[in-house]
């Protein structure tokens, strides 16, 4: 008798199985216990009928408490009506583990509680569907650049200097010396970039930020292509063609997940190229038409991104930015010296930004006046400053937001929701 995952029952179907899990849901009718079992796979009904089992396997299967660890045994067949659309009619049922007063039951519970015991809240439909579907981003972003030519290079946690701005920055002690948990790999990545041409990181980033927003956790993963060569142009492209691959492969493979999660297929369905591209000022004149009123030189916030992105069905790029509101790093458009040449990224639905990026600075003496301007220390920055010293040329890149992205796809309003386990203000705890 083989053992067997959930999700390959299909396959085995008028066979003998194994199935190794946890116990999901039950209920009894007379002679019959209904066994929900979920192994991470999926979920799949075990029917034990007491003349098929063993009195005390009988007995058993009416007092296992739920989330125990059990072993089921039994011949599979489909079954539409079943969870998972397959059944096992058990012969032999074993306990584990009892799982006694399982903290989470079936009914409902406040936030901060299933927080608390997100060791085991990961355990729900819903939370297991928004992990396989963040699996399935990773994995289709990682092979979309591939495809383009772009190399995985890994960038340091510990960095001597901020990215982002001083006053989000998480500091340590490093021997001595003060470090900082890394708010971006996009530095590095330029570095790369000179050496390999086409580059992308994809970890962990820190922000200290005093938030409690559902669009902000202190820490997040970033995937972040950087290309020597590259234009705004080209980044706008890039990006573009990322999500639209990203969004066609989730909807590809994780359909049953995006159900579980009660998705509007047809939201993501909408996400094709071309995306539609306006500049700052054209975003201004959307906002004002909707009776938002900002100076021209104002950043956009959450309520801004969301009535501008709500004119659109598929995520919208903005371009060039007032200079003032993007950090040292970005390049400033020759036209108009105002503006930076950055690029933000709004997706659809209330979700906001999820890429944020833009052409670089190349010119040293040009950088070293705006690392000046900022007030940031040269000296932490001398590496930075010799990719211009030796051999510099225009290069471009951005910053794609993982959980914001997921929680967009997922149509998950918080995203807590969408990374193992969140980090937030005022949580560090599991």
């Amino acid at each position: 008798m083989d053992w067997v995952h959930i999700q390959d029952l299909a396959r085995h179907t008028g066979e003998e199985v194994e199935l190794r899990g946890w116990l999901y849901h039950k209920r009894s009718s007379g002679k019959l216990h209904f066994l929900v079992i979920r192994d991470g796979t999926g979920l799949a009904q075990a029917v034990v009928f007491k003349g098929d089992v063993a009195p005390e396997v009988f007995e058993l299967s009416d007092r296992i408490p739920l989330e125990s660890s059990v072993i089921v045994r039994g011949r599979a067949k489909e079954e539409k009506r079943a969870p998972g659309g397959y059944e096992i009619s058990a012969n032999h049922v074993a306990l584990v583990h009892p799982a006694k007063d399982y903290p989470i039951q079936p009914k409902e519970h406040g936030v901060d509680f299933l927080l608390e015991h997100r060791h085991l809240w990961l355990r729900a439909p819903a939370q297991n569907a928004i992990l396989r579907i963040r699996d399935q981003v990773i994995k289709a972003s990682r092979e979309f650049l591939d495809q383009q030519g772009f190399v995985c290079v890994d960038a340091p946690i510990f960095t001597p200097a901020a990215c982002e701005g001083t006053t989000t920055l998480f500091q340590t002690d490093y021997f001595g010396q003060k470090a900082f948990l890394t708010q971006s790999g996009q530095l590095y990545m330029e570095a790369a970039a000179m050496a390999l041409g086409k580059v992308y990181c994809l970890g962990p980033t820190f922000r200290a930020e005093k938030s409690k927003t559902r669009r902000h956790l202190t820490e997040f993963w970033m995937l972040e292509p950087e290309a020597a060569w590259f234009h705004l142009e080209d980044v706008m492209d890039l990006a573009e063609g990322l999500i639209a691959a990203v969004v066609e492969r989730v909807l590809d493979k994780k359909k049953n997940e995006l159900k579980t999660l009660e998705r509007d297929l047809s939201k993501l369905e909408a996400v094709k190229k071309p995306f539609p591209r306006i500049t700052y000022d054209q975003a201004l004149e959307i906002l004002a038409q909707k009776g938002i009123k900002l100076q021209w030189g104002d950043d956009f916030g959450g309520d801004e991104e969301t009535a501008i992105s709500s004119n659109f069905d598929r995520p919208v790029i903005i371009h060039r930015y007032p200079a003032a509101v993007k950090a040292f790093y970005m390049a400033n458009d020759e036209k108009r010296p105002e503006l930076a040449l950055g690029v933000d990224v709004l997706a659809p639905e209330g979700h906001g930004e999820i890429v944020g990026g833009g052409e670089r600075e190349s010119d040293y003496d040009t950088l070293l006046a705006k690392l000046k301007a900022h007030n940031l220390p040269q000296e932490s920055f001398e590496w930075y400053l010799d990719l211009r010293r030796y051999g510099s040329v225009p290069h471009a890149g951005f910053g794609l937001g993982m959980e914001r992205t997921i929680g967009w796809i997922c149509g998950v309003h918080h995203i807590r929701e969408c990374i193992p386990f969140p980090r937030m203000l005022e949580r560090i705890y599991p």
